[in-house]
């Protein structure tokens, strides 16, 4: 089959690789329907994050169920399906307690000896507590299958970042970052009930589509500018809820800043540079709480679909550029040149 791998920075490839194949009895194979590029992803990109020649990439897909092992019950050869950022057994005592992401016998796709999300089929690990089976008549429909498709990462990753801040009803929210998340995060706040959405960025087409998704109003500054802006329109006091879905030392910095006093952050940026921006004096003094990490998307899926499916939120806007499996790699030179926002990968 055609999977997508990283040699170097800045060489994708997309290349012949063994077909996947049932190798326990709670496995599955899944062939692959629809694929994407994660912003994270760019880390790996760059040389930012390490990793070997020949690495598969590509973490968020859904498809059709091919193949399952003997002792798999919970999804069947034909079903449609999608797959959350990492696999989990969904039985240990993280995944009972909704952490699937620190599930004792998980994993995270295109790990050194595993299939990534951008290829034609993938084996998956722990098929009963990974795989979500979604309705079958929905592979027909290419608009739905792209909302369908966040549900793998970046929907539930906003989610995850509005519960980490404490977004209720009736709260002023603000979202550090413009990408991909950062849009889910602003969909994920409207949806919970918050009154007032502030979104910081300086793309417009990034922002059009958080107006789109529920943004009040919008700040495109950075840094002390951006500080004084939030808090001009909150007069002088801030935001309740924080998003900060970057990850820099600055963007932190600004969500700390623009935090109302007993406030919350909720992070989900995946960290990178030299610090993190964090003065726990001024968290300490002025009551700002911080949570967050990596989403154990698994456990938001069941919540967030029938929402999707009913079309009460359609996270599908954040696609702004489809390719073929074997456009894959321009895909990746799109995002890094931040001429498109998220790429959908399409295999038939």
């Amino acid at each position: 089959m055609r999977a997508t791998t990283i040699h170097a920075p800045f060489d994708m490839r997309v290349e012949d690789v063994p077909e996947p194949l049932v190798q326990l009895p709670t496995d599955a194979v899944v062939r692959v329907l629809r694929a994407c590029i994660c912003g994270s992803d760019l880390w790996a990109y760059r040389g930012e994050s390490a990793r070997q020649p020949g690495q598969r990439i590509g973490h968020e897909f859904l498809g059709i169920v091919e193949e399952t092992g003997s002792e798999v019950t919970g999804v069947g050869t034909g079903d449609l399906v999608v797959a959350p950022f990492v696999w989990s057994d969904g039985i240990c005592d993280y995944c009972r307690e909704g952490l699937t992401t620190s599930c004792v016998h998980g994993g995270f796709w295109g790990a050194v000896g595993y299939d990534g999300g951008q290829g034609e089929a993938v084996r998956v690990p722990f098929a009963d507590g990974t795989l979500v089976p979604l309705p079958k008549d929905a592979a027909s429909d290419d608009h739905l299958l792209s909302a369908l498709l966040t549900l793998s990462d970046v929907m539930g990753t906003g989610h995850h970042a509005a519960l980490g801040a404490g977004v209720r009803k009736g709260a002023t929210v603000a979202v550090v970052g413009d990408g991909a998340v950062g849009l889910c995060a602003v969909l994920a706040a409207k949806r919970l009930g918050a009154e007032r959405i502030i979104a910081l960025g300086r793309h417009e087409v990034r922002t059009d589509i958080a107006r789109r998704f529920g943004a009040t109003d919008v700040v495109a500054a950075r840094g002390e500018e951006a500080v004084a802006a939030v808090r001009e329109l909150t007069r002088g006091q801030g935001a309740h809820a924080v998003v900060e879905a970057v990850g820099t030392e600055q963007s932190m910095r600004t969500a700390v800043d623009i935090a109302r006093d007993g406030g919350a952050i909720g992070f989900v940026g995946v960290p990178h540079g030299s610090g993190t921006g964090l003065d726990l004096g001024v968290m300490f003094d002025r009551n700002i709480a911080l949570r967050g990490g990596v989403a154990p998307v698994r456990t938001y899926i069941p919540e967030l679909l029938p929402d999707i499916l009913d079309g009460t939120i359609d996270p599908s806007p954040v696609f702004d550029l489809t390719v073929g499996l074997e456009g894959v790699p321009d895909g990746y030179k799109a995002m890094d040149e931040r001429t498109a926002l998220k790429v959908l990968v399409t295999n038939g």
